[in-house]
C-alpha cells in the first residue's frame, strides 16, 4: 500500500467502530469475536487480526481494511460462490447441531489437533460428519497442531472417510513437504493444502517453490487484500480454496470478492463461519443460501453497532492498535 491510498489515522479514527459479538461455540479458544470496522466512501473494511498477533502481522490486516472501504473490490467473474460448513473441535455429540445452521453444504471442514484433544477424538468427529453427510466433501484443519509423525498416522487413519485435503497438519514448510511425500510413498490418497505456510510466511510463494503443499489456502486478510490475494494465487500456480478468518458480514463480503474474482474456483470455499457466530453487525447477514453466497454488498446497521459496541477499555486497546498498525503501514509506505 503507497503513501496515496493510505487514510490518514485521524481519518481512520473517525469513522471506527469496535463491536465485540458473542460466539456460539468456541472457536480458538475464544468465546467473543472482536473487530474493528472502518467506514470509507466505498464501503465497509474490517480490521479483525488476533488478539496475539503483534503490530507487524497485524499490518496486511489494516492494509486489506483499507482497500474495502477506500477502493472497492474488482469486478467479479460469478455471481455467487459454493462455501462450506465448518465443525470446530467439539464432542461428537455437538456435531448434528453444528451442521444444522450451515443449512445445505456440499463440503464441510472439520478442525482436528486441538490442544488436549486425541486424534482419536478427531477421528470420531469426522467419522460422525461422515455419517450425516455421506456425499459432503470433508476436508480437516489441523492449523500447525501436529508433528511430522503423528499427522501422518492421522491422516492415513482420517483417509477412510474420503478427504478432499488435509489443511496445514504441520506448522513448517519443510514439515509440510515431509507430510505430503510420506503420504505419496504410503499410497494415501489425500491432498496437502498449506494455509498458515502462506499467510504468516514473509514470502508466501515459498511454500509452492518447495512443492510442500498441493494447494494453498488464501484469506483475503492476511494477505493485504483482495488484490494482493489474486496476484499471490496466480504467481504460486495452484488451485486455491478462499477462506475467511472468523469474520463479521463485512470481512466475510471481503473473502466472496476474492473468490469471485478467482479464474477458477475448484473448492468450496470456508465462508460459511457466521454461523458460529451469535450476532453480527447487518440485518441482512452474508450466510448461505441453497450452499453459496451470493455477491452483494453488506447494509451494516447502527443499531447493531451500537448493541454489540465493544466496552470503553476494548475500544481504546483497538483504537491503540489501529495508530500502532497505521504508522507501520505509512512508513513502509515511505520506506
Amino acid at each position: 500500500m503507497d503513501s496515496n491510498t493510505l487514510p490518514g489515522l485521524s481519518t481512520l479514527r473517525g469513522q471506527a467502530h469496535v463491536v465485540s459479538i458473542p460466539m456460539r461455540v468456541k472457536f480458538r479458544g475464544i468465546l467473543h469475536r472482536e473487530a474493528l470496522l472502518l467506514r470509507g466512501p466505498a464501503g465497509w473494511g474490517e480490521f479483525a487480526p488476533f488478539p496475539e498477533y503483534d503490530d507487524a502481522e497485524a499490518a496486511p490486516w489494516l492494509a486489506a481494511a483499507v482497500e474495502a472501504a477506500w477502493q472497492g473490490y474488482p469486478d467479479p467473474l460469478r455471481r455467487s460462490v459454493p462455501v462450506n460448513g465448518t465443525v470446530p473441535a467439539v464432542p461428537v455429540e455437538q456435531v448434528e447441531g453444528v451442521l444444522a445452521r450451515f443449512g445445505d453444504v456440499s463440503a464441510v471442514k472439520v478442525k482436528v489437533a486441538e490442544r488436549g484433544q486425541s486424534v482419536a477424538e478427531d477421528l470420531a468427529r469426522v467419522a460422525e460428519v461422515r455419517r450425516l453427510l455421506p456425499t459432503a466433501g470433508i476436508r480437516v484443519d489441523a492449523n500447525g497442531g501436529w508433528d511430522v509423525p503423528t499427522a501422518v498416522g492421522a491422516l492415513e487413519a482420517l483417509a477412510e472417510a474420503g478427504l478432499e485435503y488435509a489443511e496445514q497438519p504441520v506448522p513448517k514448510i519443510a514439515g509440510l513437504r515431509e507430510v505430503r511425500l510420506e503420504l505419496h510413498r504410503r499410497g494415501v490418497p489425500v491432498l496437502i493444502a498449506a494455509d498458515e505456510s502462506v499467510r504468516k510466511e514473509t514470502d508466501p510463494l515459498r511454500v509452492a517453490r518447495e512443492d510442500a503443499a498441493d494447494l494453498i489456502v488464501v484469506k483475503v486478510a492476511p494477505l493485504g487484500g483482495v488484490r494482493r490475494a489474486l496476484d499471490i494465487v496466480a504467481a504460486a500456480g495452484l488451485p486455491a480454496v478462499v477462506s475467511s478468518a472468523l469474520d463479521t458480514s463485512v470481512g466475510i463480503r471481503a473473502g466472496v470478492a476474492l473468490a469471485a474474482s478467482l479464474p477458477q474456483l475448484p473448492y468450496a470455499c470456508g465462508l460459511g463461519t457466521l454461523s458460529l457466530m451469535a450476532g453480527d453487525i447487518t440485518e441482512d447477514s452474508l450466510v448461505p443460501d441453497g450452499g453459496g453466497l451470493a455477491v452483494r454488498e453488506v447494509p451494516v446497521s447502527e443499531e447493531l453497532l451500537e448493541r454489540f459496541a465493544a466496552s470503553a477499555d476494548r475500544r481504546q486497546w483497538w483504537l491503540d492498535r489501529l495508530e500502532r498498525v497505521h504508522g507501520r503501514l505509512g512508513a513502509a509506505a515511505h520506506g
